[in-house]
C-alpha cells in the first residue's frame, strides 16, 4: 500500500510558513503554498500539498483549504487557532504545535526555506502582486480562461534552469498513475 501523507504535509507546511514569516494571514499563506506547490511541480512533476488552486481576483486560492479554514474541521482546530481581528478582516492563524519535517524530502524543505526567506517580510498586497506576474500560471489561466478557473500545474513548466520539460513531467505523471493503479490506490 502506498501512503503519501498529503494531509500531514499540508498541515506542517502551514505551520512552517506561519512560524518562519511575518504578517502571515490567510492571503499570504495561500500564496506561499501556491509558490511551494508550483515551484516544486516545475522541478519534479509533483506538488507538495496536492492542493488545487483557482484564479480568484487577488491571486491563486486553494479553494478546498479556503472552505476548510472557513468551516474549521477538527484536524485544523487541533493544530491551529483562528482569530479574526476586530478592526480588520485579517485572520490570524496560530499553530498549536511545532513544525515536523518527517514527511518532507530535502528538496521540499530547501524550497520551503527559500520561499519563507524571500517572502519573510512581505505583506498580503506584496504576495498578491508577486502571484500576478505575467506569464506565470495564475496570470496565464486568468488571461486565457478567466476568474474562478482551476490553474493547471503544467503551466508552471518553462524553459528556465531547473524546470523539467513538459514531456518529462507527463512521463512522471503517467508512471505515478501506473504505480497507483498497480497497487489499487
Amino acid at each position: 500500500m502506498i501512503i503519501e501523507h498529503g494531509r500531514e504535509k499540508l498541515i506542517d507546511a502551514i505551520i512552517y510558513f506561519l512560524k518562519k514569516t511575518k504578517y502571515c494571514g490567510k492571503t499570504k499563506l495561500f500564496k506561499l503554498l501556491y509558490f511551494l506547490d508550483f515551484k516544486h511541480f516545475r522541478e519534479t512533476g509533483k506538488a507538495v500539498t496536492n492542493l488545487t488552486y483557482s484564479t480568484w481576483p487577488k491571486g491563486p486560492v486553494p479553494v478546498q483549504l479556503f472552505e476548510e479554514i472557513k468551516n474549521q474541521p477538527k484536524d485544523l482546530t487541533e493544530h491551529f487557532e483562528f482569530e479574526t481581528s476586530e478592526c480588520s478582516s485579517f485572520l490570524k492563524i496560530t499553530p498549536k504545535r511545532k513544525f515536523d519535517k518527517k514527511y518532507f524530502s530535502k528538496r521540499e524543505l530547501r524550497l520551503m526555506e527559500r520561499i519563507a526567506f524571500i517572502f519573510k517580510e512581505a505583506k498580503s498586497d506584496d504576495m498578491i502582486e508577486a502571484s500576478h506576474l505575467p506569464n506565470h500560471p495564475w496570470h496565464k489561466t486568468k488571461t486565457n480562461e478567466g476568474l474562478y478557473k482551476e490553474i493547471d500545474y503544467l503551466l508552471a513548466v518553462d524553459n528556465t534552469e531547473g524546470s523539467l520539460s513538459l514531456e518529462e513531467i507527463k512521463e512522471r505523471i503517467k508512471d505515478k498513475e501506473e504505480i497507483m493503479s498497480a497497487f489499487n490506490a
